[in-house]
């Protein structure tokens, strides 16, 4: 079973989604818009909940991430979308290389909290916040590390 990061977005889902396809030179897109399903003729959407996303998906390298907009008419059942840092999403490769080039793709309109470097856990880790606000956390080799901790502990 995986694990999967989901983002929901105030009616700019499609442009994450273009984004983080780039970013991750992702070799899936799957996407679903409002308008994709039938409407129900008691409660049509507006025009401009229609091209939102209802679901999509993005899978690249082994992972995947899904997201979708909150509709405007929805929010009083769903609450009102917040950023901030309640999302992080950790990404673990072995491949310094990739980690770097996603760490610079993602970057690109956000800000770097910590960059790559070396750490007494992780021998490439760095942090970033992408211009959607969403928190990233990259760590080459965070398995290993874990491993280490833990059998040390159980000797």
């Amino acid at each position: 079973m995986a694990a999967i990061a989901y983002f929901n977005f105030d009616g700019i889902a499609e442009q994450a989604i273009e984004f983080y396809s780039e970013a991750f030179h992702a070799n899936e897109v799957k996407k679903v818009k409002f308008s994709d399903l039938p409407q129900d003729p008691n409660y049509p959407l507006p025009e401009n909940e229609l091209n939102m996303i209802m679901e999509s998906s993005i899978e690249f390298a082994g992972g995947k991430i899904m997201m979708s907009d909150i509709l405007p008419s929805m929010k009083s059942v769903t609450g009102e979308l917040v950023k901030g840092n309640q999302i992080l999403i950790s990404i673990v490769i072995d491949d310094k290389q990739t980690l770097e080039n996603y760490f610079t793709n993602l970057s690109v309109g956000g800000y770097v909290i910590m960059p790559l470097s070396e750490m007494p856990w992780s021998s490439c880790f760095g942090m970033l916040a992408d211009k959607f606000g969403v928190v990233w956390k990259f760590n080459s080799d965070a398995d290993k590390f874990l491993d280490r901790v833990l059998s040390k502990k159980n000797n």
